[in-house]
């Protein structure tokens, strides 16, 4: 990344802003601004999320703020209620009373006589679910919103529940905020008051995972704040980006098919990460499109922002199977529209084994095929999410296959590229009530390795939606639709394409509670590629670089005092024929320079299993979080467990608060939550 330091405008910066909400809490908020705002007022772009301004969240905040600040802005980062040094607790995530908090924290910024009175919304991930339920609640001085790495449905395509399965990063961020939701206020900062605002953290926490699995269906708690039930809602213009990379790799597109407002869609090769600091590469100069997009729709500019495609997307080319790329090889493409005019669906029937010719008769209907995969298929599919944290991405497929059921093309004539959702159309027949099938869809090069491209997961018993499971009748045959999520890949000429079909893919999903043999009735049964042709205007060189280089303004200083620590490590055990998946995440010691503040983070995620007893899946996540400064110091450690059996889910979790070496709370749950189809 280019660091920029010759802004257009000075910069001035109030590091810890108190602002009043309705209810008497106050929260705190972290400003840049044009120093000549005072007499020259200019829009103001909110950034809202709960990760920690003063220390946490600072370095990255640092890189984009004040680089949007020396363009003409007021960028304003706000600690949610509960986190950082805003006052009171957080104790879920999304509610009513975090986003009527939004609400007025934009009419307060219209209200500053350094602001003209419009405002905008920005972030990432938690900030970006923001911006957009905040936009569907229609704020009269929100003129415009950009998000990344988002999602518009919170039950079938969030971190909690894909395709109705219940996913392990929800007990993995359900340890982070647990984790998040506890940390202290500086007393730097909020002075003496600082231990009464923490052990009321402490004394209103909980693990959130709980609450999650208490709504395993599709009911009004997800339906809340999922702008998807109603898309009309939003009426401000919205840029909105992504990575094929990362768990939200849908929105975006989905948000351009249904929004009825301005919109630019833009979807890289990155993983959970802002396109500027877009890993794996190539990153881009997103701050100097978001100063367009500002400047457009707060500004009015005449600039040509919304001229040209609504989608640009990386489309990616085959690479070896690697839990960690620095780049990935392809190239820019662009949509004028989506659904797009150059996509066109291709069917091809699975038999024998084979993914037939697209479009092709399947002729008399085959053999049913059965698998009964092993709980170790899914050891080797990365997170859910990769935050480029290596190795975070899938390795090869070849041994995840053998525990499988695979259909493959013949080697291709002619290159081939997709662009968009894959589908598996499935007729099937199960020996259990509940049941799962995950479809993986591989890139095969010529020597066998097999790289994931994409995947799908299905709980059977949510085959027709969500809302009302239906458990699965033994022997009796169904027709279920497996959603791939989407994707930009090109497969080149003699490569293989390999659909592969198991019935459990732990510990990315939580298994059903038995072993299933699924039949798969292979003749009924189809996959469908969203084929795009490669056009003209793809290769011309202004179009294969769209964008500027990476900018932004000078990272914070900080010093590392400890080292970090990464690794993942997948291990099996033969005599008892344990197995089991340990991530461990560790910043080592940080001191932030500026305010002279050492911090320590540490997590670490464990998923086991012995065997095939699929009862016997475990998943814990542990975070340590200290803070010290001269003779301050404090030390949160959290443990959430989720076990099961048949019946139920099994919550056990600890929280354990220090000031210096003295534990000063300490807090234990252990409840049960009966599975409802899962």
């Amino acid at each position: 990344m280019r660091t920029v330091t010759d802004l257009p405008h000075k910069v001035r910066e109030e590091a810890h802003v108190r602002i009043p909400m309705s209810d008497g809490v106050h929260l705190s908020a972290h400003i840049w601004r044009p120093a000549a705002s005072d007499g020259e007022p200019v829009p103001a772009v909110l950034e809202y999320i709960p990760y920690r301004k003063r220390d946490l969240s600072s370095v990255r905040d640092s890189i984009h703020h004040p680089y949007l600040a020396g363009h003409g802005y007021a960028c304003v980062r706000v600690d949610l209620r509960g986190t950082g040094d805003s006052e009171g607790v957080l104790t879920d995530e999304y509610l009513e009373r975090e986003q009527r908090d939004a609400e007025e924290v934009l009419a307060w910024l219209a209200e500053r006589p350094w602001c003209d009175g419009a405002t905008g919304m920005m972030g990432i991930s938690w900030g970006a679910f923001a911006a957009l339920q905040v936009a569907a609640r229609r704020p009269p001085s929100l003129g415009a919103i950009a998000i990344a790495s988002f999602t518009d449905d919170r039950y079938d395509d969030d971190m909690h529940y894909m395709g109705g399965a219940l996913l392990s990063d929800s007990l993995a961020e359900a340890g982070t905020m647990f984790a998040y939701a506890t940390c202290p206020p500086d007393p730097e900062v909020v002075g003496g008051r600082w231990r009464d605002m923490w052990h009321e953290r402490l004394e209103s926490a909980r693990p959130w995972v709980l609450e999650w699995l208490r709504h395993q269906r599709r009911d009004d708690y997800w339906r809340h704040a999922s702008v998807c039930e109603d898309y009309a809602a939003v009426q401000c213009p919205v840029l909105a980006s992504s990575g094929w990379a990362d768990g939200y790799s849908n929105a975006v597109t989905r948000l351009l098919a249904h929004l009825d407002v301005p919109r630019k869609g833009l979807i890289g090769p990155w993983s959970h990460k802002f396109p500027h600091l877009g890993e794996p590469g190539p990153a881009i100069g997103y701050l100097q499109e978001l100063v367009r997009w500002w400047d457009h729709w707060l500004k009015g500019v005449d600039n040509g922002v919304m001229d040209g495609p609504m989608l640009h997307t990386w489309m990616q080319e085959s690479v070896p199977p690697s839990t960690s790329y620095a780049e990935r090889p392809g190239r820019w493409i662009a949509e004028p529209s989506w659904p797009s005019p150059h996509v066109r669906e291709r069917v091809h029937p699975l038999t024998r084994h084979r993914i037939g010719a697209p479009d092709s008769d399947a002729g008399a209907e085959q053999d049913v095929l059965t698998v009964q995969s092993p709980l170790s298929v899914g050891q080797f599919a990365g997170k859910w999410a990769s935050y480029n944290a290596p190795p975070d991405l899938p390795y090869d497929q070849r041994e995840e296959d053998g525990g499988s059921l695979v259909f493959e093309t013949e080697p291709l004539a002619e290159p081939l590229e997709i662009l968009g959702s894959p589908r598996v159309d499935l007729e099937v027949s199960a020996g259990e009530p509940v049941a799962m099938v995950a479809a993986r869809l591989s890139d095969v090069a010529p020597d066998g390795r097999a790289t994931r491209v994409t995947y799908g997961l299905l709980n059977l018993t949510r085959r027709d939606g969500g809302d009302e499971p239906d458990a699965l009748r033994p022997g009796r045959r169904y027709r279920a639709v497996v959603h791939l999520n989407s994707v930009a890949q090109a497969f080149p000429a003699g490569h293989r394409i390999r659909l592969s079909l198991s019935t459990s893919y732990w510990p990315l999903a939580w298994p059903p509670p038995r072993p299933v043999l699924l039949g798969v009735h292979e003749g009924a049964s189809t996959l469908t590629l969203p084929v795009r042709p490669p056009r003209p205007l793809d290769d011309t060189p202004s179009g294969a670089a769209p964008f500027g280089p990476p900018e932004g303004a000078p990272a914070l200083s900080t010093t590392q005092l400890t080292p970090p620590e990464q690794r993942w490590e997948v291990r099996r055990e033969l005599i008892a024929y344990a197995s089991a998946l340990e991530i461990v995440k560790d910043t080592g010691t940080v001191r932030f320079d500026d305010i002279d503040l050492e911090v320590g983070r540490r997590a670490v995620e464990r998923y086991g299993a012995v065997a095939d007893d699929f009862t016997s899946a475990t998943g814990e996540s542990t975070w340590t979080m200290r803070f010290h400064r001269g003779d301050w110091g404090t030390e949160i450690v959290t443990h959430t467990e989720l076990a099961c059996d048949e019946r139920e889910f099994h919550v056990s979790a600890t929280l354990d608060a220090f000031e210096g070496r003295r534990r000063v709370f300490s807090r234990t749950w252990n409840e049960s939550v009966p599975r409802d189809c899962l």
